[in-house]
């Protein structure tokens, strides 16, 4: 029993690794303005095509001591860190999510919803590493993330395990967060937050809903506002210093996802 479930992870382990080494491929090609459904992968300074022993997650990074084969120069630690990110999130899916949350759900949602869970999961940690690198949030993630989440949520209304009413307020928590999030963009000049940040908290408001969906951003300020407050005195930086708010805002979606209902109920309990 144990092996089994231990053989299953370490799958699990293994294709979210090659999961990282794409998210590394669509980011490296997207901030380069590559197409990056086409060609192979190649060197990061010469372009020189990798061969497949030089390409395989985590293991060839440390086979190679973090050089280029062909240059001999520092390859970006970034590329480990990420597949092995990935690697824990998929592991993490399957062990806490596969073996005992979705246990609890009727078919067919033990396969959907899992699934779902999942592609969120990928795509909110493309999200973060990009933003975190590049300062940019791919529109790529952005709408394939709003895509799965409008399907999700019409499959629930139309299976009865969603009211349409809570899916309209998921929608109008969407517009109603992202026409606050343009004006901020607008009022600040474009300067206090990016165009991603206004694009993406719509597929956020998608996944929390009302009233996670109001979690989610006040959590997303507070830690983002404490990070600056942190950079300024730590490294002495002025507050004109540009800070990327989109991993502030996926840690506010899971920090939403998870206590979302019970904090906003203590919060709704307080002003009455």
């Amino acid at each position: 029993m144990y092996s089994i479930i231990f053989l299953t992870a370490l799958f699990f382990a293994l294709l979210g690794a090659v999961i990282g080494s794409f998210l590394n491929v669509v980011l490296y090609r997207t901030v380069r303005q590559k197409q990056w459904l086409t060609g192979r992968s190649g060197c990061d300074y010469c372009g020189k095509p990798l061969a497949w022993f030089d390409n395989i997650p985590v293991v060839s990074y440390f086979l190679l001591r973090g050089h280029s084969r062909c240059c001999q120069k520092t390859l970006a630690l970034t590329h480990p860190i990420v597949e092995l990110l990935s690697a824990s999130l998929f592991v993490w899916w399957y062990v806490i999510g596969v073996l005992f949350i979705f246990r609890l759900t009727d078919h067919p949602y033990q396969i959907l919803q899992p699934l779902f869970w999942l592609v969120v999961g990928v795509l909110l940690l493309g999200i973060l590493v990009a933003d975190s690198l590049y300062m940019i949030i791919p529109d790529v993630f952005v709408v394939a993330l709003t895509i799965f989440s409008l399907l999700y949520r019409l499959i629930l209304v139309m299976t009865g395990s969603m009211q349409a009413r809570d899916f309209l307020f998921s929608l109008a928590s969407s517009i109603v967060a992202t026409l606050l999030f343009f004006g901020l963009w607008v009022l600040t000049k474009r300067k206090g937050i990016g165009f991603g940040d206004v694009k993406f908290v719509f597929p956020m408001g998608l996944l929390l809903g009302w009233p996670r969906i109001l979690v989610g951003i006040m959590s997303a300020f507070i830690a983002g506002a404490a990070y600056g407050i942190f950079v300024i005195i730590a490294q002495k930086k002025s507050l004109k210093t540009a800070v990327p708010f989109g991993p502030f805002l996926v840690f506010g979606t899971i920090f939403a996802l998870l206590w979302g209902y019970p904090l906003a109920q203590w919060y709704f309990n307080l002003l009455l």
